[in-house]
């Protein structure tokens, strides 16, 4: 079998998986939907690391597969392609990786849901949409891919649909991602307007030569590059979650945690990265639109690291943290280190994947709490949970020595950071200096919210000693109205059962709460990405950054021939490879020093609340502020057009009014309508009169 046919079989079979668990899945049953689905996932796990490891080790050529036609309509031509390179070998691995695992975990994560089915094959179906989005070898499979995982992502944060938050938090994160998907559209005419073509292979040679194009609007001759790499982006921070299209991604927790962790940790949120880096082409000579990639990128990385600063819900936490580490990956492409900011989307893919589904544990062993101020001391409850959590958390903040090494977060964010003080000094960039500065700050927020999450979840004083496990049903899981197998009736609307084999005792149990390590088939995947957390940076730093680059990405990423960022970055000044340690090592010990040392402070200083925690807790007031102007002015437009234009203009002017003048009329001419005869005949003798009258009139002329 040739990989080419290997490749076309593993981007196909999630979507096999999804067709039999989704059509077939009541009349096979919930463990050979499980395991068919998570089988084929396997299956496409192993091929994208055999595809990774033949480009990587083997110097194996970048190919494309054509299936199939797609679209033909005049110069409108595409087809149903497979493209593999370095940047689609990449996240081969990542999406089959991280999906597999999930498939595995949740056969244990959701062990007692009534509609598995639906749910793996939900899974598959993302899984597939994605294959197709990051193997696409046009615009057209890319936007099918593109608007695949909305759909998938939309199914999934409403799967539970009889709770009504978890149905708004979908509507909310399709309507945002359709605002981004318009102006994504817009960038794919333009580019269409300008080359004639959609395909990539065609499309990328001809750019530089139409790099000072100009387009006249308005009387002003705007940069068709920069127009549509500007319109290309906005399609990005829809998908990515970036700054004013971020407001979906914090209330896609609703979903199950499986999905926070396939969804919002390692796929569908990268594809807007992805997709940048895809088209380095364009960026690289759209000078205007890379700036504000760039800008935008360092802005979410603050704001969303700020945030998380204030958040009590352990899922939250980390979907900020996520909005924050995309932020880092977008500025690294804004400033021309489009492998760093791919780099850091791998290493990412492990340990926040990591950190999700270790939440996901410590939800279930809480038996579905997600408060962490109702947790404490689990660490000696939830020993494996709080090992792989150490794990991920020290990978996030990046903590390690430079040039001696640590874990994968400390190689990729590093050099994130150190390519945006590149761009600054080589090419006198201020927006790499401000995304220089945002880096480094929010390497230290992100070590006190990560630290902070540890340490009230795992180290504080047990809370839930003093709770009552019947008041921990508000969860993740609160969800559907599910029929336990021991019970003849189903529980209350809005109840879910605990995932795990004590279920039926526990969850109408009165007693005090009793925490518990996760089953073994949430703990493997969790052990599998420890070890990508720990070893990815370390492995493959010197094909994605180092000293193998070139023979790595082989073109798959495209530099200007001014562009050095990259290279400069190995050589930036030793304060500047110090200073995300140093500001790491602070925010840990201001999280330490307020949650372990003076356990309580901040607490206090919480619940005495103040102008800044507000702010913060309350999201910087986006999610009011949308409301007000867009939710509360669409309706009042709305009222508007109805009750004025709607109601009184044309139904006034139109059919009321004519039924109103056609009464009026009426009334006065029955009134004519006397019922007498010899008003009757009177008229007849006046009409007679009249008749006579116009007849000699007539005669007479």
């Amino acid at each position: 079998m040739t990989i080419q046919t290997l490749v076309t079989l593993g981007v196909f079979a999630p979507l096999l998986g999804a067709a039999i668990a989704g059509l077939t899945g009541r009349r096979i049953g919930n463990v050979a939907s499980q395991a068919i689905t998570t089988g084929l996932l396997f299956f496409s796990c192993a091929v994208g690391w055999i595809v990774f490891s033949q480009h990587t080790w083997g110097h194996m050529p970048a190919f494309t597969v054509e299936l199939l036609p797609f679209i033909n309509v005049g110069d409108f031509q595409s087809a149903w392609s497979i493209r593999v390179d370095a940047l689609s070998a990449t996240m081969l691995i990542v999406v089959t990786t991280v999906s597999s695992l999930v498939h595995l975990y949740s056969w244990g994560y959701m062990a007692e849901d009534p509609d598995k089915p639906r749910f793996f094959a939900y899974l598959s179906l993302f899984t597939f949409a994605m294959l197709a989005l990051v193997t696409a070898a046009d615009f057209m499979q890319l936007f099918f891919g593109w608007e695949g995982v909305g759909l998938a992502s939309y199914l999934l944060i409403g799967f539970w649909y009889k709770k009504p938050t978890a149905s708004a938090a979908a509507i909310k994160a399709f309507v945002v991602n359709r605002v981004g998907d318009f102006g994504f559209v817009l960038g794919i005419m333009t580019l269409f307007w300008m080359f004639g073509t959609i395909n990539f292979a065609e499309l990328f040679p001809l750019i530089a030569a139409k790099a000072g194009t100009g387009w006249a609007f308005l009387g002003h001759t705007w940069s068709a590059l920069d127009l549509a790499a500007f319109l290309l982006f906005i399609g990005a921070m829809g998908k990515s979650a970036q700054f004013f299209l971020h407001t979906w991604l914090p209330d896609a927790m609703e979903g199950p945690t499986p999905v926070s962790a396939l969804i919002h940790a390692a796929t569908m949120v990268t594809a807007g990265v992805y997709m940048v880096c895809l088209l380095s082409p364009i960026f690289e000579y759209a000078p205007v639109a890379s700036q504000i990639v760039a800008l935008t990128g360092a802005v979410t990385a603050l704001f969303a690291a700020t945030v998380g600063l204030a958040q009590n819900d352990i899922k939250r936490v980390i979907a900020y943290s996520t909005c924050s580490q995309l932020g880092y990956m977008f500025f690294a492409a804004g400033v021309g280190a489009y492998e760093a900011a791919m780099f850091h989307l791998f290493t990412h893919a492990f340990f926040k994947a990591l950190l999700f589904l270790g939440a996901g544990s410590v939800i279930h062993g809480m038996h579905h709490e997600q408060d962490m101020r109702k947790m404490g001391g689990l660490w000696k409850l939830l020993p494996i949970t709080y090992a792989v959590m150490m794990i991920g958390t020290i990978a996030i903040t990046g903590l390690g020595i430079p040039g001696i090494g640590g874990l994968a977060g400390f190689y990729s964010k590093d050099i994130v950071i150190e390519s945006a003080f590149a761009a600054a000094a080589s090419n006198h960039s201020p927006m790499g200096l401000f995304a220089f500065f945002v880096g480094i700050f929010a390497a230290g927020l992100t070590a006190y919210y990560s630290w902070r999450l540890v340490f009230m979840t795992f180290h504080n004083k047990p809370v839930w000693k003093d709770e009552d496990h019947h008041e921990h049903a508000h969860d993740d899981h609160a969800a559907q109205p599910a029929q336990l197998e021991t019970h003849d009736e189903p529980l209350a609307d809005g109840a879910h059962p605990a995932h795990d084999d004590h279920a039926h005792d526990d969850h109408h149990h009165h007693g005090p709460l009793k925490p518990h390590e996760s089953p073994w088939v949430m703990i493997a995947p969790l052990l599998i990405l420890s070890v990508g957390a720990v070893f990815a940076g370390m492995v493959f730093e010197p094909f994605f950054t180092g000293h193998h680059e070139n023979d790595f990405w082989r073109g798959a990423i495209f530099n200007a021939p001014d562009n050095h960022v990259l290279h400069d970055a190995h050589g930036v000044p030793t304060w500047v490879k110090w200073s995300p340690l140093i500001l790491t090592l602070i925010g840990t010990a201001v999280a330490f020093w307020l949650y372990v040392i003076k356990e309580g402070m901040a607490r206090r200083m919480a619940e005495r609340g103040g102008v800044i925690h507000a702010f913060l807790y309350n999201k910087w007031y986006f999610d009011e502020l949308y409301d007000a102007v867009f939710v509360k002015g669409a309706k009042a437009l709305g009222d508007m057009f109805w009750k004025v234009g709607d109601v009184k203009i044309i139904d006034g002017g139109g059919p009321n009014g004519m039924a109103f003048l056609s009464r009026v009329f009426a009334g006065r001419l029955s009134k004519v309508q006397s019922g007498y005869v010899y008003h009757y005949a009177f008229v007849m003798l006046l009409g007679v009169a009249g008749f006579l009258a116009f007849a000699i009139y007539a005669w007479g002329a």
